[in-house]
């Protein structure tokens, strides 16, 4: 596999789980036929953040410091094989650059409303390890903001041609969750990510506050789901997902000193995953 295990590709079902999604949330017609482009773009600018990450923080000298986890801390495969530091660079370059022709192709056939998402979407993958990961606040926000404000509303605008208050929704719970997910991946790294200057809530507030915030983002997902079905801006198929909530209160549980950080870690994988995946099933079984 070489190089291409800084793809991460278990990761890169996130894309795939945002995609279902959008696609789930846009009514048929004539557009559901670009969802393969749509795909491929949202696994492509995903996988392009994995691969500039990982050898941004090859770079770092962060990956020397990391305690590895299946869920955090690299893949590690710089660290073993570092004469393939400069083709991981031009993987990750390449990535960002498919990613943008598809964007481009993309607004060219659907229309330029999909060119500002397009533009931020490309700015936070370029920027995201070298610049916001040193900024506790846009480091909390711009995973969230990625897939549920940009990936997800991107794809859904491609796939029905408008924006709809059920994208923004479904966008927003997922936003949450997202942030979550790097939230509490950052614990096991915080020791390492102090010494190569990154600033994020861990690292400059404590594991206390972390836990907070994520109580409080958890919180907030949850409720905008259960709004945005009253309101009527998603159908009650939804709920199926609700039962899926619970890993979070796990997560948050296992997070604390005396719990199982690993065990914590990999139910916020599970809730970020089968929370948008149930919720996509429950509109195509349902709706």
């Amino acid at each position: 596999m070489g190089i291409l295990h800084t793809l991460r590709p278990p990761f890169l079902l996130l894309a795939l789980v945002t995609v279902a999604l959008a696609m789930a949330i846009a009514p048929p017609g004539p557009l559901q036929g670009y969802w393969p482009w749509v795909l491929m773009g949202a696994v492509a600018a995903h996988a392009a953040v994995n691969v500039l990450n990982e050898y941004a923080d090859f770079h770092s000298e962060l990956d020397l410091h990391t305690e590895r986890t299946p869920f955090s801390g690299g893949s590690g495969y710089l660290p073993a094989h570092p004469d393939a530091a400069t083709g991981v660079l031009w993987l990750g370059l390449a990535l960002l650059a498919l990613t943008a022709m598809i964007g481009l192709w993309l607004c060219w056939q659907v229309g330029s409303g999909l060119l500002p998402v397009g533009v931020v979407g490309m700015l936070l993958v370029a920027f995201y390890t070298p610049w916001i990961t040193r900024n506790r606040w846009l480091s909390l926000l711009a995973p969230g903001i990625g897939f549920g404000l940009l990936m997800l509303l991107g794809s859904q605008y491609v796939l029905s041609g408008e924006y709809t208050r059920a994208g923004l929704a479904a966008g927003l719970v997922l936003c949450f969750l997202i942030n979550n997910l790097l939230l509490l991946n950052q614990l096991p790294d915080c020791e390492a990510d102090r010494q190569v200057g990154r600033d994020n809530l861990v690292v400059h507030y404590g594991v206390t506050v972390a836990r907070a915030v994520y109580a409080g983002q958890w919180l907030l997902s949850l409720t905008v789901l259960l709004l945005a079905v009253a309101a009527g801006w998603l159908p009650p198929a939804v709920l199926v997902a609700l039962p899926f909530f619970l890993l979070g209160l796990h997560s948050l549980w296992q997070s604390r000193a005396a719990g199982n950080l690993f065990s914590a870690l990999r139910s916020n994988v599970l809730q970020c995953l089968l929370v948008p995946a149930l919720m996509a099933l429950g509109m195509w079984w349902f709706g």
